[in-house]
């Protein structure tokens, strides 16, 4: 009877069907928490990431490549921080202003200066700062020259640069982002700097929150207006534009223990950009939170092995964990491990053992190596005889 009902009255059933999909649909989406899609930004292309997790919470047209204008002085400071750190320079060095360097003037419609003087002294810091606060192509070129000798040398290190940290889609030809042909980079590899500065070079990142800077008794403002916002905690980073690029942001704020990183490309002015900006970093903020829900060097486990000195290994993570969840749903992650089977010594600390599987609901929404946080010799030749009839007899039976 019901049979012949479904086939005398297909549509009715499949009315019947639709509705108890959009039933089982709505709880559960109410098991999860409710996150609205996110906004359409006026721009060729953003990203915004999760500093910690790296998770690209919002993105369009992310890999797409386009000129970064003066989005370039990020790595031209990376590289000088780079250097830096591996004592080639001091921020106290004195850098020989040439008249290449001096010559980066307004005959380019909407240049940046520092306004350095040819063939005086500057300090690393003071350029670095212009290169940073005040955009100054002059200042880029200088350095660039101090480090490299020229500027095209100084761009073979940004672009090794760039390939360790990632950026598959990048290329630089210059220091200052002045527009040329095959220069280029994508909002993604940008978050990808942009997190590698922030985590590598903590004391030259301070200075892209400094909202002003003089050089040479002219004082000049930060460009991003969002640190003048007071709804949010932005700390950098750096504007750009030129024709070609359109007008560009990244910026990088903090909430509680959490921050983000947005990169909006291509808009079509300064209100723009900082407009779309902060509706990415203020959607991030409102909908999303970063947790920590495993520490590093932790045990986690404990697995029988064969052929060791000890019977057992405990295991865990090589790197605290971070991820990104709908806010409020902190309570509801969980997590299981997977083991290979027959773990054998000896066993390396830090080798890798398993896999840890994030879930929330019936979501994986994350996977992290498992790991041996000790050392297990292998054990002598009795031992590894009994665990060999052991393991023998288990096979058996």
């Amino acid at each position: 009877m019901f049979i012949k009902l479904l086939e005398m009255n297909g549509l009715l059933a499949n009315h019947i069907l639709k509705i108890a999909i959009g039933m089982i649909a709505c709880c559960s989406i109410n098991a999860m928490a409710l996150v609205p899609a996110p906004p359409e930004l006026s721009a060729k292309s953003y990203v915004l990431m999760d500093y910690e997790s790296g998770k690209i919470i919002v993105e369009h047209n992310p890999d797409m490549p386009v000129p970064p204008a003066s989005l370039t002085k990020m790595m031209t400071s990376y590289v000088v921080s780079a250097e830096i750190a591996d004592g080639n320079l001091k921020l106290t060095d004195q850098v020989h202003i040439s008249k290449n360097a001096w010559a980066q003037n307004p005959a380019f419609n909407g240049s940046s200066l520092t306004w350095i003087e040819v063939n005086t002294e500057v300090s690393v810091q003071d350029l670095l700062k212009g290169v940073i606060i005040q955009s100054g192509n002059d200042a880029s070129v200088a350095l660039a020259e101090h480090i490299a000798g020229s500027e095209d040398v100084f761009a073979q290190l940004m672009n090794q640069h760039a390939a360790k940290l990632g950026m598959m889609n990048t290329h630089f030809k210059n220091s200052n982002g002045l527009p040329v042909e095959g220069h280029i980079s994508t909002a993604k590899d940008l978050a990808l700097l942009t997190a590698a500065m922030i985590k590598n070079y903590p004391e030259e990142y301070a200075y892209y929150k400094e909202k002003w800077f003089t050089y040479n008794g002219i004082k000049q403002p930060n460009r991003n207006s969002l640190l003048w916002d007071q709804s949010l905690n932005v700390d950098g980073v750096k504007t750009g534009h030129t024709d070609a690029a359109g007008y560009c942001l990244v910026s990088s704020a903090t909430k509680d223990s959490m921050r983000l990183i947005s990169v909006v490309m291509g808009t079509k002015s300064k209100n723009t950009r900082k407009v779309e900006g902060k509706k990415l970093l203020s959607y991030g903020f409102r909908f999303y939170e970063t947790v920590k829900p495993l520490q590093a060097g932790k045990k986690l486990h404990q697995q029988s092995i064969w052929m060791g000195e000890k019977d057992m290994v405990d295991l865990g993570i090589a790197k605290d964990i971070y991820l990104t969840i709908p806010r409020g749903k902190a309570k509801k992650l969980k997590a299981r491990y997977v083991v290979e089977k027959d773990l054998e010594a000896p066993i390396r600390k830090g080798q890798l053992v398993g896999k840890i599987f994030f879930s929330l609901g019936e979501d994986n929404i994350a996977e992290h190596p498992l790991v041996a946080l000790e050392e297990i010799k292998e054990a002598g030749f009795f031992g590894r005889m009994s665990d060999s009839v052991s393991r023998w007899i288990k096979g058996v039976f």
